[in-house]
């Protein structure tokens, strides 16, 4: 026959396994967990969930099946009790892992191994003696006078856990010290109402949630961490985009300079004009991570035209139908597509080139194009190609969800277009 009591400590146990399966699930789902993180609480809610079923599995025995099942009773007891003493030691450990503190020989670990050493002996003696607790041979559980000292060593361990949380709150994140000091405060309330109530099993459920509690908040953490690893990373990827792409025809042009000097003073001084602000809108560039002003680009892209003009006389020309400049593009994308444009369309020895830019806009995106009149080439390759127009396509998908596609044009060369969203 079964009371409320029972009934209720049954449900208290199955609402844990839930909490406790749950746990699990969304540690080993878990996207933006660290590996070494994500396999300690996986290995955390397994002990938790045997704890657990351990316990379910005593109480079915005692509640439902009776006399004559004493044995599996205790046994389940005992790795019920056993398995729950091993979760505060990893907590200990974890604790010192998360204040960055070497584990070796660490004082606060040193001690929870005593702790729970003692707690182990006390647990392994209590299955040869009746003073801490026992079952009577018709599988009834009783509490012996000597119950209150089973429960000094995790008590211990909670209240040295709680002073290490405490001690080390400013080495802790925010998230990281809520989710220790609920780990420890949640079990230890539980404790003290298990022992001053007897019958009522608060435990498991308390270190259920608590369990639970503390992998929410350091899932939090860990997602911020992720959140801004990412936004790291994605700056680094820029600045190397950006740093790639270095200008290639510095050289020639200071070849232009030099014969220009003796042959037209006058010009060779306009295209060392140009060159300079060239150069200046290169390195400002350069040292931009956020998206600039389209009228800057058409600036540094005009002053690289000019010098390429010089050096391709006569066989270069540009056309700007720009009504739309208020907007706003990553640096170095403008220029560089147009210098592509150059290096694979231009040819001293073929006709002239003309490059048109082009921008329009509809109610949705801004569109930015580039077209030449040159020889062309292959698309497909340049589609897949590194090098500049690779750069400048991952850029735009990371700063502004921009797109950049390669296309033949109409009537010969090439069209790059660029689609940007409006804010």
């Amino acid at each position: 026959m079964t009371d409320w009591i029972s009934l209720s400590n049954f449900a208290v146990a199955v609402a844990g396994l839930t909490i406790a399966v749950m746990s699990l699930l969304l540690a080993v789902f878990s996207r933006y967990m660290e590996k070494n993180v994500r396999a300690f609480f996986i290995t955390f809610f397994l002990i938790l969930i045997v704890y657990v079923c351990s316990d379910l599995i005593s109480q079915i025995s005692t509640i439902f099946l009776g006399p004559g099942f004493t044995a599996l009773s205790k046994i389940m007891l005992f790795l019920e009790s056993f398995f729950s003493s091993i979760l505060m030691p990893m907590l200990s450990a974890y604790l010192i892992h998360c204040a960055e503190e070497d584990l070796k020989r660490h004082p606060l670990l040193l001690i929870s191994g005593i702790l729970w050493l003692t707690y182990v002996i006390l647990l392994a003696v209590t299955q040869f003696t009746d003073v801490i607790y026992y079952y009577t041979p018709d599988n009834i559980y009783h509490r012996g006078p000597y119950y209150p000292v089973l429960l000094i060593p995790p008590a211990a361990l909670m209240l040295l856990n709680l002073i290490a949380v405490l001690r080390r709150k400013k080495k802790l994140t925010s998230l990281q010290f809520k989710g220790f000091l609920a780990y420890v405060l949640i079990p230890l309330a539980s404790m003290v109402i298990q022992m001053f109530f007897y019958g009522i099993y608060m435990i498991e459920l308390g270190t259920a949630v608590a369990s639970l509690v503390l992998f929410i908040y350091i899932l939090g953490q860990q997602t911020d961490h992720y959140v801004r690893q990412q936004g790291e990373n994605t700056n680094q990827r820029l600045n190397i985009a950006i740093l790639q792409m270095r200008p290639h025809f510095i050289y020639n042009t200071m070849t232009s300079i030099y014969y220009l000097v003796a042959q037209d003073s006058v010009r060779a001084q306009q295209v060392i004009s140009d060159f300079t602000n060239y150069l200046r809108k290169n390195f400002t560039a350069i040292a931009t991570s956020e998206p600039i002003l389209f009228a800057e680009e058409l600036e540094h892209t005009r002053a690289y035209l000019a010098v390429e003009q010089v050096r391709f006389e006569g066989k270069l020309f540009v056309k700007y139908e720009t009504e739309v400049t208020v907007f706003r593009l990553p640096p170095l994308t403008l220029q560089p597509i147009v210098e592509n444009a150059v290096k694979h369309g231009v040819d001293p020895d073929l006709a002239p080139v003309t490059i048109t830019i082009k921008t329009s806009e509809t109610e949705e995106e801004i569109c930015l194009s580039v077209e030449d009149t040159g020889v062309g080439f292959n698309y497909e390759e340049a589609e897949n190609a590194g090098g500049a127009l690779a750069n400048i396509k991952e850029r735009l998908k990371l700063m502004c969800d921009g797109s950049l596609t390669i296309m033949p044009r109409e009537h010969g060369g090439t069209v790059v277009m660029i689609r940007l969203p409006k804010e």
